[in-house]
């Protein structure tokens, strides 16, 4: 036997059972989608008319949101006018949601005055304190009749009434002036607990141009009130307390840890070019998924388990050689995929594994065609010995013609698909490449060492003459 057909059985051996160790030795494991761990899942609707381009930057947007909130394999795809987002395994969906869905259009506008929560009490004095002296202001009998400016009426150069919240709850309001600037002009933000007042913030910095924007305005209200309003709710009201910021500036409030660094991320991101309305939400429990899971292990593992022993009682010994070439198979899938998941966030779903479970029967495919190579030389008067290289060239081009067309099939299905068609298409792509790695690197060597031992090609029950209907003479002659 030649030195490269062992040295190839055995490198492939080596490599992937000591990945499938390292893998299990530092903890990695494949991360399971929303259909099989839970989660949540939301269509978004804009809430006006949006062209292809914008829906895609949004979708962009969104992927970089739920991307800093830690979710593995988030799916989020365009479905015609909507946006579909699939969280899976997300622990506060709540949260998530409402970072995913948040507009985090931020505006910069000056502080007119200041108004009680609408509705509230008349104030037994009045609460007006209006910060502009030169504006005028008709709410000193009693601004709480004072209609807060509606979503679809908080407009950029139009002047509004906005709320402040606490925990859910208006505060305070204010009157506003036409916005100043934008959240455009935020080039990254972050959070940080500033121990001299005891609170979080949100310190940001500006681009270029946003700097001289926001110099411009400091310099405008200098010692006057400025509102930072995220989404039509006042955030900070601070004090224009100097002229020149140098391109950073700090967002102060009553912010949790938790507020501060939400608000960080949809700034860092930048605001949604379209306003998002769920249209649906999908919540996928943990139990129900860990029930499709074992669902399909089992029904996994059944099939599987009388593939092998039709196998091993039609091919003999040769069945053991599917065993053992769908094992190292399987090693290498767990390796890859666990490796990819913590990398590059892929999750296994339910159609990832169903993908995976054709793909089974794709790969005992490619041992049958090779075992009916062997047997059709073998009737032709040649020798289990002679045979098992000729055999294998001849059925390696039918092997590989076959699983050219799987990978095809798989590649176009992935390009041209989404959601769970795509997690399909891309299992059954892979599967179909570990294929042809398997067949040529070990089934190949290890049917040639079989083909020329005595024991395995002659044994009784096992031996791999029965098997290929060959007479053990001739075995291993």
């Amino acid at each position: 036997m030649r030195r490269g057909t062992v040295g190839s059985l055995i490198a492939i051996v080596v490599i992937a059972l000591g990945a499938f160790v390292a893998t299990l030795a530092v903890g990695n494991s494949p991360q399971l989608g929303l259909d099989l761990q839970g989660g949540t899942s939301v269509v978004l609707q804009p809430k006006d008319p949006a062209t292809r381009g914008v829906l895609n930057q949004s979708i962009e947007i969104i992927r970089n949101r739920v991307d800093a909130l830690g979710v593995a394999e988030p799916d989020i795809s365009r479905l015609g006018d909507n946006i579909v987002v699939q969280l899976p395994g997300v622990k506060d969906a709540d949260r998530a949601l409402e970072i995913v869905g948040q507009t985090a259009e931020l505006r910069f506008r000056p502080v007119v005055g200041e108004l009680p929560p609408e509705n509230a009490p008349p104030p037994t004095t009045s609460s007006t304190a209006p910060a502009d002296p030169a504006a005028t202001t008709t709410t000193t009998m009693n601004p709480a009749t004072v209609p807060t400016t509606t979503r679809e009426e908080d407009l950029p150069d139009k002047p509004v009434v906005l709320p402040e919240l606490d925990e859910g709850r208006v505060v305070r309001r204010y009157q506003l002036g036409a916005a100043e600037m934008t959240g455009r002009a935020v080039a990254t933000a972050r959070a940080n607990f500033t121990a001299e007042a005891g609170q979080w913030a949100v310190d940001f910095e500006l681009t270029g141009e946003g700097a001289e924007q926001f110099d411009a305005m400091a310099a405008k209200y200098l010692q006057r009130q400025i509102a930072i309003v995220l989404d039509g709710v006042v955030q900070s009201a601070p004090v224009i307390q100097q002229a020149d910021f140098n391109g950073k500036g700090q967002i102060s409030g009553d912010f949790t840890e938790r507020e501060a660094k939400d608000l960080a991320l949809v700034l860092r991101y930048g605001a949604l070019p379209v306003e998002l309305e769920p249209q649906s939400t999908q919540r996928v429990s943990a139990s129900l998924g860990k029930d499709s899971l074992r669902a399909g292990i089992i029904a996994g593992l059944a099939g599987l388990a009388l593939v092998l022993l039709y196998m091993v009682l039609y091919y003999r010994a040769l069945g053991l050689v599917v065993l053992f070439g769908l094992t190292i198979w399987g090693t290498l899938m767990w390796t890859i995929v666990s490796f990819l998941g913590e990398t590059s966030g892929l999750a296994l779903s339910l159609s990832g594994a169903v993908g995976i479970i054709i793909s089974v029967g794709v790969t005992v495919d490619s041992y049958v065609v090779y075992f009916e190579r062997l047997k059709d030389e073998i009737r032709s008067g040649k020798t289990i010995r002679s045979s098992v290289d000729r055999g294998f060239s001849r059925a390696f081009r039918t092997i590989l013609a076959a699983d050219i067309a799987s990978f095809i099939g798989a590649a176009l299905l992935f390009i041209l698909t989404v959601g769970s068609v795509r997690g399909f298409a891309f299992f059954l792509g892979l599967s179909t490449l570990l294929d042809v790695v398997v067949a040529w690197f070990f089934t190949r060597p290890l049917v040639v060492l079989l083909g020329r031992n005595r024991l395995f090609t002659e044994a009784r029950w096992l031996g791999v003459a029965r098997g290929l209907a060959a007479t053990p003479a001739g075995g291993a002659s």
